[in-house]
């Protein structure tokens, strides 16, 4: 990567979980690489597929990890499939398989809820959820059987964590297509509505960000699929043999090991 290809770079998105950490654990360089970012005139947008928490909560971990955010730099999965509700769904009653804190974001925004035991529902929402149940699952099943729209917050299989990968929320909606044949239409990286939504919220456009992620298939195709310079870092679930044996649509524009080096490289 050379600094003659940053000169045009305004906005830096950031995926979080393998990226700048892994549970409580700050991973090498991300840090100091936020603070060079800031210094050197740039803005910089927390991003993470990882619905099951609130912005309030990502600003709280973030401050505590040391990476001093403003609530505007945090963006998730599930604030764009809201906006996306709100904005093409408007009214339309929901049943939300996920966290308690998501659940009450969707409720907050003035989304119609369901408690699930109805006999329909004009949408069924799944995302990564840590208090998953049988009974969640069996409901969503048989309310997209009976018509419901089928939407999933992100397409992530696995979340990783400092004692290893955990299913997430496209593990969960395998497990719904599986039983019901239906594929739900997903939000969060890697579809285009996450670009326009970071776009109109910091007032950068697309050909002047760069995302680093550590997932090929939602941040890295994030960047390939819409105009975005892509960088992956191997601090969380990709391996430089999966990057070799990638698709021209998910093979990253520069590949590092972790942001320590891409620091180094871009401002050293």
């Amino acid at each position: 990567m050379k600094k003659s290809e940053l000169k045009n770079i305004k906005l830096f998105v950031l995926d979080m979980d393998g990226t700048i950490y892994l549970g409580d654990k700050i991973l090498p360089g991300a840090i100091e690489f936020v603070k060079t970012a800031r210094e050197s005139g740039r803005k910089v947008a927390f991003f993470t597929n990882n619905a099951s928490h609130t912005t309030e909560f990502y600003v709280q971990k973030l401050t505590k990890l040391g990476f001093s955010p403003t609530p505007d730099e945090i963006m998730t999965s599930g604030d764009v499939t809201i906006e996306f509700l709100k904005r093409h769904r408007a009214g339309k009653s929901v049943y939300l398989v996920g966290t308690p804190e998501l659940v009450e974001n969707f409720r907050e925004n003035g989304i119609p809820m369901l408690e699930g035991n109805e006999d329909k529902a004009d949408i069924v929402v799944t995302s990564f959820d840590t208090t998953l149940t049988y009974e969640k699952m069996d409901n969503a099943c048989r309310l997209v059987r009976n018509g419901a729209e089928y939407l999933s917050t992100h397409p992530d299989f696995n979340c990783p964590t400092e004692t290893g990968f955990i299913p997430d929320s496209g593990a969960i909606a395998a497990f719904v297509t599986a039983s019901t044949g239906k594929t739900p239409t997903y939000f969060g990286k890697p579809y285009r509505e996450t670009v326009e939504m970071i776009s109109e919220a910091t007032g950068v456009s697309v050909d002047k960000m760069c995302i680093f992620g550590d997932r090929l298939y939602t941040d890295i195709a994030l960047g390939k699929k819409h105009g975005v310079t892509a960088v992956l870092v191997y601090s969380g679930e990709t391996t430089p043999e999966d990057v070799e044996a990638a698709t021209v649509a998910e093979k990253p524009d520069y590949a590092f090991p972790s942001l320590d080096e891409v620091d180094q490289v871009m401002f050293g």
